[in-house]
């Protein structure tokens, strides 16, 4: 038997059926009921959770939890299951190197693999394999949102995620170029592509669409001021789509000329999980092809309706190479009440809220530094950059150091109405140091990183 190579595989058409995108999308899904989804969720599960049980990894996960093939019937039996993250899958690439045992590649097995990494943002770079049928899945998810979000094929989409080894760039030009006409920007990160050049093709080529991290899109519309170039003006943008989180809309709106603004999130392992809409009402869950739960950070148990916590995940669509079952992202979100206002059967969550892993606790209050992006916002002459530092005093009280980029660096005033804004916020005196623009970039890498660091701690250094 010949081995099928990539698009032998991935068979486009059924996939579309399948997963379906555009005004098919709205079609399919508007109107259906919860039972009708959760019918359609527990179908796909099962083939999922049968691919699983023939992974190292799944099968040494699960009886370590002392967990049988036929103690998990359905999704009602998930919570049985053990959650695993990074760093259960960097422990799997120490024991098997390179690429792990959580996946089921042979080299003559039945699939073709891609391979790329995530951005190393947490440490180490994990390498993430795709299957054929699970990465075009991938794609037609995003570009089902992108769609949803009003990506039509006159537009113009500059995108500023990073390309190499790292999952993003590839995975939104594949989403883009294959399931949607607009004409894609591939520009990359700010080393890639330089920030004064990013601006200037912008232009050039009329750019509609940005889509990127919002650190960064921040970044370039001052990069553009600077160069003389103004958004809105000089480069038609009517829409921003990425990761927004805490994001000060309405200011990063203005400031490129009044775009319209749509958050998504997702992982490289995951993809695309959830989306807003034109209703502007939350992300929606693409509940379809991901059954997510909340759990309370402190006890791993679901959260209540109103609770955030740790947003877990497991894919319903792969079930090739590498199956995602209870992988706990480490992002904090929670749920939106009410019905859909797209009358989809799907629910919402509110979007990144910050990262559990990377939450600090100060004095016994825990701390969000990806967080506090929206508060810092309200400073006037700020840049919206800043780094977070915790660390001890002499005497060995925990202090947070907050270092925030402002056009007036020595101005007493502001650092503190900046320091009221955040002990109001966070309930929690900080120090804060007021530098100027670009002071803080070598310790966030905004100009070579995909997602910008925010904490060092050294309490322990």
């Amino acid at each position: 038997m010949s081995i099928p190579t990539w698009y032998e595989a991935i068979e486009p058409r059924r996939l579309l059926a399948e997963y379906p995108i555009g005004p098919e999308f709205l079609a399919r899904f508007r109107g259906m009921s919860r039972d009708a989804l959760l019918a359609l969720q527990e179908e796909r599960f099962r083939r999922c959770l049968e691919r699983a049980w023939e992974i190292p990894f799944y099968r040494r996960l699960w009886g370590e939890a002392g967990i049988s093939p036929g103690d998990i019937r359905g999704l009602a039996d998930l919570p049985k299951l053990p959650t695993f993250g990074k760093a259960e899958l960097m422990a799997s690439v120490e024991s098997a190197p390179p690429l792990g045992d959580f996946h089921g590649y042979e080299p003559e097995g039945p699939w073709p693999m891609l391979l790329h990494t995530t951005s190393g943002t947490t440490g180490r770079p994990q390498p993430i394999p795709f299957g054929p049928r699970s990465r075009e899945v991938q794609n037609i998810l995003l570009a089902r949102l992108y769609l949803l979000q009003g990506l039509n094929e006159r537009d113009v989409v500059h995108s500023v995620y990073g390309h190499g080894l790292i999952n993003g760039g590839h995975y939104v030009r594949e989403a883009v170029t294959r399931y949607t006409r607009a004409l894609f920007l591939s520009a990359g990160t700010g080393v890639e592509t330089r920030s004064q050049r990013q601006v200037e093709i912008m232009r050039d080529f009329r750019a509609t669409v940005l889509i990127g991290f919002a650190d960064y899109l921040r970044k370039l519309a001052d990069v553009a001021r600077t160069a003389g170039i103004e958004p809105g003006r000089d480069i038609p943008l009517r829409m921003i789509s990425g990761h927004l989180g805490r994001e000060d809309r309405e200011q990063l709106a203005a400031a490129w000329g009044g775009a319209e603004l749509f958050d998504w999130y997702g992982v490289g392992d995951t993809g695309a999980i959830a989306g807003e809409g034109p209703d502007h009402s939350g992300l929606h869950l693409l509940e379809d092809a991901h059954y997510v739960e909340i759990l309370r950070l402190e006890d791993g148990q679901p959260a209540a309706a109103d609770e955030s916590g740790d947003l877990v995940v497991t894919c319903l669509y792969k079930d090739d190479l590498y199956p995602i079952i209870r992988f706990n992202t480490h992002d904090v979100t929670r749920l939106v009440p009410g019905e859909n206002p797209l009358g989809l059967p799907f629910r919402r969550i509110e979007g990144f809220l910050g990262r559990s892993d990377q939450m600090v606790k100060i004095r016994g209050i825990n701390v969000f530094p990806q967080a506090l992006v929206g508060h810092l916002a309200e400073l006037p002459d700020a840049t919206g950059e800043y780094f977070c530092i915790a660390r001890r005093d002499p005497s060995g009280r925990e202090e947070l150091l907050v270092r925030i980029e402002t056009r007036n660096p020595s101005d007493p005033a502001l650092a503190e109405r900046a320091r009221e804004l955040l002990r109001a916020r966070l309930g929690l005196e900080v120090l804060i140091e007021l530098v100027p623009p670009g002071a803080t970039a070598a310790d966030t890498g905004i100009e070579t990183r995909q997602k910008p660091l925010r904490l060092r701690d050294e309490r322990f250094s």
